[in-house]
């Protein structure tokens, strides 16, 4: 999987609310090819109180949605890319931005 935890992602694709939200991704479920992306697919659970939450109720929160759904996206050039792997000179392996826009922008 390409898309990693702290990433910047775009919603290019689903639920008509969320299409074109940009956000973190907090959790990857790569077995499951899904993630969890700050502010995006919120649902409501109906909860007992509890000790963690004592008055109970609904609690909003993040649900997991496909990979293929989103895209990377550059904050520095305010593009969504493909991601691509390179080797560098020193034999690392890096990943990178594919758009043109970009000029290879070595990511993380």
């Amino acid at each position: 999987m390409k898309i990693k935890k702290d990433d910047t992602v775009k919603v290019m694709s689903g639920n008509y609310k969320d299409r074109g939200k940009v956000g973190k991704v907090l959790k990857v479920y790569p077995d499951q090819n899904k993630i969890i992306v700050e502010g995006v697919n919120i649902i409501k659970r109906h909860t007992k109180p509890n000790q963690k939450n004592p008055q109970g109720g609904i609690v909003e929160k993040e649900a997991p949605i496909h990979v293929s759904k989103v895209m990377y996206y550059s904050t520095k050039f305010n593009v969504t890319t493909r991601v691509g792997y390179k080797f560098l000179e020193d034999g690392s392996k890096v990943r990178y931005c594919k758009n043109p826009e970009c000029q290879g922008e070595i990511i993380n």
